[in-house]
């Protein structure tokens, strides 16, 4: 009778091992499933306050995870048993090669290998189980409805910015490269009012928060103050626009473009001239915004400098330096006299003006590349846009690390908050515009496909969270802004 080696013995002990442990496994997936199910059972038997068909999805939802970290785990167990299996055999291997023992080095060098390759194996099947789990979380989270209501068409080149009045009659400005601002009417898409009086690309456009006059900031090295009288047509019919999920996209060709001949724009009235005209920068004033009251309004410019000025006499009261580089955004507080500037340098810098007779200034430094925006939150909290791809939330009460750290897949440009719902909006350099809440997680992708969406890099959004029909305005390179109408369920709000 032939006698086994010792390698073959061990290799079938390992096998009636394995198959002993399986029949134990499915003994106890059983068992589980079971208990599950009980556990299931009670839950539905239980009073609750939450929406039967939101309940409903949550316990199925909790049931995927389990399932999901249930064959993971049955996945570890049998990785561990051949590691065990491999170590068995080269024990066996280690006193028969060649009749000699392999020296206690050599034994642990070649089953480390082999460790380190089972445990890589294992590492890929825990990230492809998560991965699984995490995706289901996405589909099933997401549900934000994202309509297209309305699109701007009339300026001749990319539209840097975009905002919207905050007195009656609530119209839509534009700041475009064509030299030119423009007021719509946010329900019919006619353009009521053209700015003409810079001499270089207009880059920002912001309203008095009580009078009908905007401050556009320009490539000329001026930032103007002007007036507008506009009356508001007729809304017409709204043609039925398809509701599209927030995670539904389209590619298109960045040919793909609104026609730029036909000029929406060339029969409006048009303001040639200023108010009152700010010029004391050496560069490319970026971008401009009012204080609260409006009495005084604060310019960045790409000579490194942010100007506080008095609006009714023209005169510069603050410079504020210390930017190594560029400047590329400013903004303001809402309720209180507080300014944060971005940069190019990586940084945004927190200037106080509550105390008239000094102003103290926070630098914040948390991004690797240039911080195209900072915006005020409501309560103690500021919210940065970067081209490191990253959007970050601050507590101004610890400017130490962020609270909050948002990663894309590219460039953010100016970021805008809904106060009301702390929702984020992210216009990114590849067209796409992402909603987030203040805590980092996603809840829509605006829709980007051959009808409707931009189809070029999407430069700012703004929130207007009063208005009955659209809520959310973007603008872009393609020469276009559109208004949004987003319904973020009750359930993802209180989150």
């Amino acid at each position: 009778m032939p006698i086994e080696s010792g390698s073959c013995a061990s290799a079938r002990q390992a096998k009636q091992k394995r198959k002993s442990h399986s029949l134990s496994i499915r003994r106890t997936n059983s068992s589980e499933q079971e208990r599950a199910g009980l556990q299931r059972d009670m839950l539905e038997g239980q009073d609750s306050k939450l929406p039967s068909s939101v309940r409903n999805t949550l316990l199925e939802l909790f049931g995927q995870i389990e399932r999901e970290f249930e064959n993971l785990y049955i996945e570890n167990l049998e990785l561990r048993r051949e590691i065990d299996t491999l170590n068995e055999r080269l024990a066996a291997e280690g006193q028969t090669i060649d009749g000699a023992e392999l020296s206690k080095g050599q034994l642990k060098t070649k089953a480390s290998h082999s460790t380190s390759q089972l445990s890589q194996k294992l590492k890929t099947t825990y990230k492809a189980s998560t991965s699984k789990i995490v995706s289901s979380f996405k589909t099933t989270t997401s549900r934000a409805i994202c309509q297209l209501v309305k699109e701007y068409v009339g300026h001749r080149d990319g539209i840097w910015d975009v905002s919207v009045a905050k007195t009656q009659p609530v119209v839509l400005g534009t700041a475009s490269a064509d030299h030119t601002a423009l007021l719509w009417s946010i329900e019919t898409g006619k353009c009521l009012a053209k700015y003409v009086g810079h001499v270089g690309s207009v880059n920002s456009i912001k309203f008095h928060p009580t009078e009908q006059v905007a401050l556009t900031a320009s490539g000329d090295q001026t930032a103007h103050i002007w007036r507008y009288i506009v009356q508001l047509p007729t809304p017409q019919p709204t043609a039925d626009c398809n509701q599209i999920s927030g995670e539904d996209e389209v590619e298109v060709s960045d040919k793909d473009e609104p026609d730029g001949d036909g000029d929406g724009s060339s029969d409006c009235p048009t303001v040639r001239g200023p108010l009152t005209s700010l010029k004391s920068h050496q560069g490319v004033v970026i971008a401009a915004d009012w204080l609260v009251g409006g009495k005084q309004a604060v310019t960045a410019s790409w000579d490194r400098t942010a100007n506080l000025y008095d609006v009714e006499t023209s005169e510069l009261v603050h410079s504020l330096t210390g930017h190594d580089q560029e400047l590329t955004h400013c903004c303001t507080h809402p309720t209180q006299r507080l300014v944060v500037t971005s940069s190019r340098d990586t940084t945004f810098r927190l200037w106080d003006f509550r105390d008239p007779s000094i102003h103290s200034v926070n630098v914040f430094q948390g991004h690797t590349d240039t911080v195209t925006s900072a915006v005020f939150t409501v309560g103690d909290n500021v919210v940065s846009g970067s081209d490191d791809r990253t959007v970050k939330v601050w507590d101004l009460k610890n400017m130490r690390s962020p609270i909050a750290t948002i990663r894309t897949d590219s460039a953010v440009n100016r970021i805008n908050v809904c106060v009301g719902q702390r929702i984020i909006a992210l216009p990114h350099d590849n067209r796409q515009v992402r909603l987030f809440d203040m805590s980092g997680v996603r809840l829509a992708r605006l829709p980007r496909s051959n009808r409707q969406g931009h189809r070029r890099m999407v430069c700012c959004s703004a929130w207007c969270e009063d208005h009955p029909i659209c809520n959310l305005f973007t603008c872009g390179f393609d020469r276009q802004a559109i208004g949004w109408n987003i319904n973020i369920p009750a359930l993802l709000q209180e989150k």
